[in-house]
């Protein structure tokens, strides 16, 4: 949507938006709900792709996903690990779900009021998968996974580098399998396959059931691993190697509902937590970690743990046959949040009761309409206020300085246009501070 002179339009399409998102109505789902898997990796950049890009990573299985479905350049998660999963978990921003702390010795945990995507895919009838990175809690049974709507759960409680000699701490990272404690120490150059091979078996297994997989990776994460099948086989090194096990992962997906003739029930969404981690601790330079053993934001500015462009923009690819028009690149907005809206209203199931961030994707994804019913986003740090809101082209971010760009025409936020467009500097400031409002946790 283009912006008038000032912001009065979209501020007013954006309200009116605010409040459909913000509905809480249940949704009588379709005909025939879909099988659907969300893969998400970790630290994986905007250029890491060779669909998105990247001159020497190659990933023809990824390529083939976006060729056969869409591929969204202005797609929007969070700078760091914990609010991505926050906002593709419960379909709302970080501000309003207060966690405390979910990794090495922490307690925190989703609370008890939140509904989970699992846990509204299953009381729609759906088989709950989960394998990879959770870190939303673990200290108690309740608070892993198999406590928060999955069937079955695999993986680390949280990040791979929260043990000795990457951080201070006395807690063994252990991998689990629902609520038993498995492997120690990991054997970290084997999670993808791993991860892999147990969602390939719940597919599988759920028979004619309909099945949520969520497939949450590791890596790329540092300290980054892969076995010797990958090792040395990219151009691009070790985080060359890494990536292409990823693309290997998926393919063993998608060749698997192939195979059981699933593959046009299925609804695949490939994305990334966020951005590269570039501006690395020295923590992470020990047992032949290289500063280069990270991802590429591709043309965008910023990295993770940052709300420059390259922090929460990252890859997004939709594929279900028959459903989403094969072929599209799109650069229409959309974010986590909508994937849990999304995603329950497509299975026939119901939204919670309390405010919801996201927004239904689904005439957009399937080509009903050309333009994404997102229009804003806010840029969140970590849990407390955003440092950044985005309207249309615009956006402003207060965290170094007052600063204005067009995303259309600078994606790289290279041209700081705060001083030549003061109103739109005012309007966007009220607005970001009536949504930081609206979006506080509310206890």
């Amino acid at each position: 949507m283009q912006m008038m002179s000032g912001l009065g339009l979209v501020v007013a399409t954006v309200v009116l938006t605010w409040g459909l998102a913000t509905t809480t109505v249940g949704h009588a789902g379709p005909p025939t709900a879909p099988n659907i898997v969300v893969v998400f990796v970790d630290d994986v950049g905007y250029g890491d792709l060779s669909c998105y890009g990247h001159p020497t990573i190659q990933t023809p299985r990824i390529d083939r996903m976006a060729t056969e479905g869409l591929r969204l350049t202005s797609f929007y998660s969070a700078p760091s690990c914990v609010p991505a999963r926050v906002q593709l978990l419960t379909g709302r921003y970080p501000s309003r779900v207060t966690l405390g702390r979910t990794g090495a010795g922490g307690s925190g945990g989703i609370p008890d009021q939140e509904l989970t995507l699992a846990q509204a895919l299953k009381a729609a009838g759906y088989r709950t998968g989960m394998m990879g990175k959770w870190h939303l809690g673990y200290t108690k049974d309740e608070l892993l996974p198999v406590g928060k709507g999955f069937d079955y759960g695999c993986g680390l409680p949280y990040s791979n580098d929260r043990r000795r000699p990457w951080v201070k701490s006395e807690v063994p990272l252990w991998l689990y399998e629902n609520t038993k404690k498995i492997e120690h120490p990991v054997n970290q150059d084997t999670l993808t396959t791993r991860y892999t091979e147990h969602a390939v078996r719940f597919i599988r297994e759920s028979g004619d059931e309909p099945f949520f997989v969520y497939l949450a990776h590791s890596m790329a994460h540092l300290p980054v691993r892969t076995t010797d099948e990958f090792r040395g086989k990219s151009r691009a090194g070790l985080y060359g190697d890494v990536i292409q096990t990823i693309d290997w992962s998926v393919g063993q997906i998608l060749d698997t509902l192939k195979e059981l003739g699933k593959d046009e029930q299925t609804l695949v969404i490939f994305t990334s937590d966020n951005g590269p981690w570039l501006d690395l601790p020295g923590r992470m330079l020990q047992e032949g970690n290289l500063p280069w053993h990270a991802g590429l934001p591709g043309h965008l500015n910023g990295a993770k743990h940052t709300t420059l462009e390259g922090g929460p923009r990252v890859p997004c690819i939709v594929r279900w046959p028959g459903r989403v028009p094969a072929g599209r690149t799109s650069a229409e907005m959309a974010a986590t949040m909508d994937l849990y809206v999304t995603l329950v209203k497509a299975a026939g199931g119901t939204l919670p009761d309390h405010p919801v961030d996201g927004l239904d994707l689904m005439p957009f994804l399937t080509g009903e309409t050309r333009q994404s019913p997102r229009d804003t986003f806010l840029y969140f740090k970590g849990h407390g206020a955003p440092e950044a809101i985005r309207i249309g082209p615009w956006k402003l971010r207060t965290a170094d300085g007052t600063q204005l760009f067009n995303l259309d025409i600078d994606p790289s936020e290279r041209y700081n246009r705060a001083d030549e467009k003061p109103e739109l500097v005012g309007r966007l400031q009220e607005r970001m501070h009536a949504m930081t409002e609206e979006t506080k946790d509310a206890g």
